[in-house]
């Protein structure tokens, strides 16, 4: 299985393989309408409200709903074409189905589970070993457990290697952390994390936590009463103005970066990005490496001149190049920092007292910091 970086995902040549994805699918109160070009490799989210039309997305894709028009193709491989009569039954679509409860077979141990999906491929249409797949999910210890005997990240991780086993052209996940409490979804979420960097092959996974959208996906399309509102590259989408994912409390930018230095004895990490240097409190990062990190817009301060005599650590050179209104008394500025974009939710007032306007060179104050990969 080919190894792909943050970087790889998003490069031109992995980018020449896509999913092509048109369907209309009409029901009495709802009609699905969307016209897509996914990338061939990394993690795309379906994100919306409830009845947006994502969990239908992934029904067409694998061919559960026979009444959909339009076309999917996976890297030339036209699975439906309703104008050429072309119809794929699910059997036939090389796809791993991923859903909201693990849907384990009970009376088999967890080898036997995985080894179902497993010996179900041909030997000669196997992309991945029977190996591969208990490594990226690490359940290599959990083989003789019962699914009655593993917690809920654990049956939910047995799930995925089960689908992976079947040497899947595309992987479909719906929801697969809506029914576990915090202290499973963190469990589960570093094994989630690989399938971008690990898999060679798309992911859609399905989910309304912009946290989950943040941490786990390379594109993201927002979705919006059974329409595409916005497709693209997740960092891009999330500080979008215009968009819903830009709004609110929890708004927030993605910025990726390299780690440059160390200072162990604070645990600090150094990374460098396109508007400068980031410090992070963070024990396991080391030199070199790339990471995702995620600032919250409600963590930004701004200030018209650089501080000195401050407990932040992170004070970035910024242009305002939007404010826009942001609920009762605050605004969201959008701030470019030399071709990486973040966002700063501060009060109204504030915004007319330090006179901020597009255009309007400032220093952005970040308070926080997570590490996402």
């Amino acid at each position: 299985m080919s190894v792909l970086s943050l970087g790889d995902v998003c490069s031109p040549a992995v980018m020449r393989q896509t999913l092509q994805f048109q369907a209309v699918l009409e029901r009495p109160d709802f009609t699905l309408d969307v016209d897509l070009q996914l990338p061939g490799r990394g993690v795309t989210a379906l994100f919306g409200a409830s009845g947006s039309g994502k969990t239908t997305c992934l029904r067409v894709l694998a061919g559960l709903e026979p009444r959909a028009r339009g076309r999917i193709g996976v890297d030339g491989d036209v699975w439906q074409d309703s104008t050429q009569h072309v119809f794929r039954p699910v059997h036939q679509r090389r796809l791993g189905y991923v859903f909201q409860e693990a849907s384990l077979f009970a009376h088999l141990d967890v080898q036997a589970n995985v080894k179902f999906g497993f010996d179900r491929v041909p030997a000669a249409q196997r992309k991945h070993g029977w190996d591969q797949a208990l490594a990226l999910l690490g359940i290599g210890g959990l083989l003789e457990r019962r699914p009655h005997e593993l917690s809920g990240g654990e049956r939910q991780r047995v799930a995925i290697a089960r689908a992976l086993a079947t040497s899947p052209r595309l992987l479909l996940m719906d929801e697969p952390l809506a029914s576990l409490d915090g202290q499973r979804k963190a469990e589960i979420l570093p094994y989630i994390e690989r399938l971008h960097v690990d898999l060679d092959i798309p992911v859609l996974y399905v989910s309304h936590s912009p946290d989950e959208v943040a941490r786990l996906a390379d594109h993201l399309v927002l979705l919006e009463a059974g329409r595409v509102l916005a497709s693209g590259p997740t960092h891009e989408l999330m500080t979008r103005t215009d968009l819903p994912l830009s709004q609110g409390d929890s708004a927030s930018a993605i910025v990726d970066a390299v780690v440059t230095s160390l200072e162990p004895d604070y645990h600090l990490c150094h990374a460098e990005f396109s508007g400068g240097r980031i410090s992070v409190v963070h024990a396991a990062l080391q030199v070199g490496q790339r990471v995702r990190l995620r600032i919250q817009a409600r963590d930004v301060s701004i200030t018209l001149e650089r501080q000195s005599g401050t407990s932040v650590q992170n004070t970035i050179g910024v242009l305002v190049t939007q404010v826009s209104p942001d609920g009762n008394g605050q605004v969201m500025l959008a701030l470019d920092a030399k071709g990486s974009t973040l966002l700063a939710r501060i009060t109204h007032k504030s915004a007319d007292t330090l006179g901020l306007t597009p255009g309007c060179r400032a220093y952005a104050q970040v308070k926080g910091v997570a590490v996402l990969v």
